[in-house]
């Protein structure tokens, strides 16, 4: 059973810093993707960024030169470094393991809020 416990969201005002920390209960390099999705209220759940198993990252636009995926596979840990937040970066962050053939998991969310 993989489980994605994240953890680091909290409240922060414009310009500053979060580090959010995907832990998984199982080996995340064996993972084809994993990846950051966000989901703010009265919107559809969109990617801010994944991390290939080949290390290749892919960001969103609206992210790029802000935040940065990175992962740590000895603790099975998922990281994002998000700098200069903006109040638009506010909404619930999910982290997602990806395998193929066996499909995706979700972590259970953390809350990311940037006042002005």
């Amino acid at each position: 059973q993989v489980q994605l416990v994240e953890s680091g969201g909290g409240l922060v005002q414009a310009g500053g810093s979060l580090r959010l920390s995907c832990a998984a209960s199982v080996t995340i390099f064996s993972a084809n993707t994993m990846g950051w999705y966000r989901q703010a209220p009265g919107k559809q759940r969109e990617l801010v960024a994944d991390l290939s198993y080949l290390n290749a990252a892919n960001y969103a636009d609206s992210v790029k030169g802000r935040f940065t995926i990175s992962r740590d596979d000895a603790k099975n840990t998922l990281y994002l470094q998000m700098n200069s937040l903006k109040p638009e970066d506010t909404a619930v962050y999910y982290c997602n393991a990806h395998w193929n053939g066996l499909g995706d998991y979700w972590g259970q969310g953390t809350q990311v809020t940037v006042s002005s």
